[in-house]
């Protein structure tokens, strides 16, 4: 991947006149000029910079997504940059030697682009495959019972093994269906105008399983049959701007949890705010996020909040077991949810594994130089529960990872002053969108926060004091979709950049599960009965045909 050079030098404190050109889809000018599709020369308000000053970049290319921000470069860390992207971008392997070594022994894809083609969301599969390029998708295993993970397979789990195991679940198995959805309103506008919805269902037979389905209730682990298990997707967002959402305070994201509780109490909805988390009538936090550290830190990554500081969040944990390419401070494999590495408890994969005859015949084969004892069947066991196995990825590989993960830019809003994209603006606040959909946060001073305890202040990209615009209020909600996410909390997703996401990844699909194919559908989405956006649905509903396009404009341009 080749990135397009910086086309402004931006300075902090200034604003930057520059000259338009009449199409917002082109590239950037060789003249130094940048074409946003206002049609005059302006002056760069504050809307246009997306991720602020320092975390914005003037691209609306196919590699949009894919650049280093401003502060990264001016920082210095642009090679850290390059060798982090390469290893999002290659593909590990089962070598025990040399570069991308150290896949396996069984894996939820090779690399990470996979999940992120582009460097945006996911993509709707009609197929669950982990070679297959844009499938974002990973598989959410739970007890319908209790709608906790199910403990004998990984809580991403893993279809993919090297020899001689293998997969914990046979992908080959799984079916997804795709079926049409009516909405109470007939999937029709009141002037007429129609879209149609879909959503997945995914069915995963008892044979598919490796190890048996085991299941924990009332504290004990106990053997089930596949019909009292559930199977649903969560596909990937976009991995850019994830730095700069890092750099917000764990204080404001606590005020804004405060804020929508005042709201809510006011109101008389007492159960608003996802309980496992947050005291909504108290306002405090019931459930904080810890690492290694011990320290307690804000929840604020991935759909279901299960992550804190960028440094132990999605990213960091899926270069090590989405591969299960080990490091130096997991150097462990990523099995089962009922292994614990500290904890030595027990895995019903590796226990699986070493009973497996096929296995046994060819485990030295494949590890010749691990320490045999004469018993094979001990020797696979203590293979996949060790905890002392070799650092296959480097610290300095990891440090470059996450400069890259922290150092990638948001594109600069587009059509800012157009009368389409001020017209959606103040519908889309006027309808009640913007209340999850907050518009802009100011970063703090931005102290870099690793659960890990391995990266500081000095080793990778910083965003203080920057006004940004992600466009979520970093609070979990519910929208009570037929189907809907595991829990039915998700995390209000940033709209930032996704009106690129066409023209980055080839797809517009939206929502946890890609179940809207585009805008109009994902709003449409949020108008269940019962769900927390039914009224700005109702809203939506109400405008007029040209109205609901200055909407849809508006959210594609920012």
């Amino acid at each position: 991947m080749k990135h397009l050079a910086t086309i402004l030098s931006i300075v902090a404190t200034s604003v930057i006149a520059i000259a338009c050109s009449d199409s917002d889809d082109n590239a950037a000018k060789n003249d130094g000029l940048i074409d946003i599709g206002d049609g005059e020369s302006i002056e760069l308000t504050e809307e246009y910079y997306a991720g602020g000053v320092l975390g914005t970049v003037f691209n609306n290319t196919a590699s949009a997504y894919e650049q280093p921000t401003p502060a990264t470069e001016q920082g210095g860390f642009s090679q850290a940059f390059q060798n982090g992207e390469y290893l999002f971008e290659r593909d590990f392997n089962q070598n025990k030697e040399g570069a991308f070594k150290g896949l396996g022994p069984v894996y939820v894809r090779n690399g990470c682009i996979y999940c992120h083609p582009g460097y945006g969301h996911g993509k709707r599969q009609t197929e669950y495959r982990a070679s297959t390029h844009g499938n974002g998708y990973l598989l959410v295993i739970y007890d319908k019972q209790t709608e906790a993970y199910i403990k004998s397979v990984a809580g991403m789990p893993q279809t993919m093994a090297v020899r001689p195991f293998k997969a914990p679940v046979d992908e080959s198995l799984i079916r997804i269906e795709w079926k049409d959805y009516t909405d109470e309103w007939g999937n029709r506008f009141p002037d007429g105008e129609t879209y149609a919805l879909i959503y997945p269902e995914v069915t995963i037979p008892q044979e598919a399983f490796y190890a048996p389905i085991i299941v924990t209730r009332n504290g004990q682990n106990v053997e089930v049959g596949v019909d009292e298990i559930g199977v649903k997707l969560e596909s990937t967002i976009g991995v850019y701007g994830t730095g700069l959402l890092d750099a917000i305070s764990d204080d404001d994201i606590t005020a804004q949890w405060e804020k929508e509780s005042d709201y809510f109490n006011g109101i008389g909805k007492t159960d608003a705010l996802n309980p496992a988390y947050w005291d909504q009538a108290n306002k405090q936090w019931v459930s904080y996020y810890k690492g290694l550290t011990g320290v307690n830190y804000v929840r604020r990554y991935t759909y279901a909040m299960s992550r804190g500081p960028l440094l132990d969040a999605a990213g960091a944990n899926a270069i090590w077991n989405i591969t299960n390419v080990t490091r130096s401070d997991r150097r462990y494999h990523y099995l089962d949810l009922n292994y614990n590495a500290k904890n030595h408890t027990l895995s019903y994969y590796a226990q699986k594994s070493s009973k497996d005859p096929e296995v046994q015949a060819e485990f030295y084969n494949y590890f010749p130089e691990w320490n045999k004892t004469g018993n094979v069947e001990q020797d696979i066991y203590n293979y996949l529960t060790n905890t002392e196995l070799p650092a296959e990825m480097t610290d300095d590989d990891y440090k470059d990872f996450m400069v890259w993960h922290r150092g990638l830019a948001v594109p600069a809003a587009r059509n800012v002053k157009t009368e389409a994209f001020q017209q959606g603006k103040k519908l889309f606040s006027e309808i009640g969108c913007a209340a999850c959909h907050r518009p802009s946060w100011t970063t703090g001073d931005d102290e870099i926060h690793d659960p890990n305890g391995m990266l500081g202040n000095n080793d990778v990209p910083r965003y203080p004091n920057q006004k940004i615009w992600p466009y979520t209020d970093m609070v979990q909600h519910r929208l009570r979709m037929v189907n809907d996410i595991r829990t039915g909390w998700c995390r209000t997703t940033p709209l930032w950049g996704r009106g690129l996401s066409k023209i980055c990844t080839n797809a517009e699909d939206r929502l946890h599960d890609c179940r809207a194919r585009n805008t109009v559908e994902a709003i449409m989405w949020h108008g269940s009965s019962n769900s927390d956006a039914r009224k700005s649905v109702e809203n939506f509903r109400a405008l007029s045909k040209e109205e609901r396009a200055a909407v849809v404009k508006f959210i594609e341009s920012i």
